[in-house]
């Protein structure tokens, strides 16, 4: 079962409504997770400093790892859990414009849904039950 999505995960949300509740929120280091609008599977850690929004790209590899997507020649770190790099995140001098210091909480509860089998394809006839269906045996 996969864990769920810490507080500061706002799901599907603009750039424009991020901004805006981070200035509402008006702390320096205030910070949420958003999904991307431009990376399909991707999201973004979202952090307020001096007025400015600092947005940062963040991928889950295959493996299910977490990472910020870094300039070239940094090396990667890599997080479990997105409460893994958040924690890392929190502590100074790790590479943002300002370390992670007051999570934006979503108002409402995250519906965390298993992935759903594709339906049936009427195309697609169940050669299994039909009577043209050999089962092939090793020679």
């Amino acid at each position: 079962m996969a864990a769920a999505p810490p507080v500061c995960y706002h799901g599907a949300m603009t750039k424009k409504e991020c901004e805006d509740l981070l200035g509402k929120k008006n702390k320096d280091g205030a910070y949420l997770i958003r999904d991307s609008e431009t990376i399909q599977g991707a999201m973004c850690l979202c952090v307020y400093k001096n007025k400015v929004v600092y947005t940062y790209r963040l991928l889950q590899a295959h493996t299910g790892n977490y990472t910020l997507l870094t300039a070239g020649g940094v090396q990667e770190t890599f997080f479990k859990t997105l409460d893994d790099l958040i924690r890392h995140y929190k502590r100074r001098n790790q590479g943002l414009a300002m370390h992670l210091r007051h999570s934006v909480k979503r108002k409402t509860a995250m519906v965390i849904r298993p992935p759903q089998p594709p339906p049936p394809d009427d195309d697609d006839p169940d050669y299994e039950n039909s009577p043209d269906y050999v089962e092939v045996l090793p020679c």
